[in-house]
């Protein structure tokens, strides 16, 4: 991912708040020689605590494909993006020029995550992982605990492996006219709530957060 100056994170506060409203991304392994990467989409979640930079949870089914190759390489890819729309050229064109000068480009959130991964097979742990994850995407509660052995979920640990993704490096970029001027930005943000499409809110509030008037 090409990261120009102007398009990288402030800081790590601004990734972190970022990546922790965002919990679905995919996961990138090396295939072994000769075979291209595995490309998994996930809900995971992303815990700030540990390390330097924090951790990530998640699980798979106990067939899939992947596993000898994680095995073989635990170094992998978490990337997740978001907030993105197209943004015509017109748009982005200078001012006293012709609108249609205007070059067109894309809005974008995006966290890369490179990890190594520490495969959870423990009855206990697994159960404990899945555990924190329920916790995270049904808050309101509603299920069983998982307990290894026990009903309702116990028989079914055998079928899942647990991932534990040890933050390594993290890479961002907030592609949102940062290097514009403020006369073509102030048009892109009334741009994006005149035309008020998906995710058009979420890229003007990048564009007024990290360009301020």
């Amino acid at each position: 991912m090409l990261i120009h100056p102007w398009d990288d994170a402030r800081d790590d506060t601004e990734w972190r708040t970022w990546l922790a409203a965002h919990d679905f991304g995919q996961l990138a392994v090396n295939g072994r020689p000769g075979e291209p990467p595995f490309v998994q989409p996930l809900h995971f979640l992303y815990d700030a605590g540990p390390g330097a930079h924090g951790e990530v949870l998640t699980h798979l089914a106990r067939p899939h494909p992947m596993w000898p190759a994680l095995e073989a390489d635990p170094e992998v890819l978490l990337s997740v993006v978001d907030d993105y729309v197209f943004v015509p050229g017109p748009w982005q064109a200078a001012p006293g020029t012709p609108p249609e000068h205007g070059t067109p480009t894309s809005f974008y959130a995006a966290v890369q995550l490179r990890c190594r991964a520490e495969i959870v097979d423990d009855p206990a742990a697994k159960a404990a992982l899945l555990d924190r994850q329920t916790a995270h995407f049904q808050p309101e509660g509603g299920s069983a605990p998982v307990l290894a052995g026990e009903v309702p979920f116990g028989r079914m640990l055998p079928g899942l492996r647990g991932l534990r993704l040890e933050i390594l490096d993290v890479r961002a970029k907030f592609k949102y006219a940062n290097h514009r001027t403020p006369e073509i930005r102030a048009r892109m943000a009334a741009e994006l709530t005149a035309r008020g499409g998906p995710r058009d809110r979420a890229a003007r509030e990048h564009l007024l957060r990290r360009n301020p008037a």
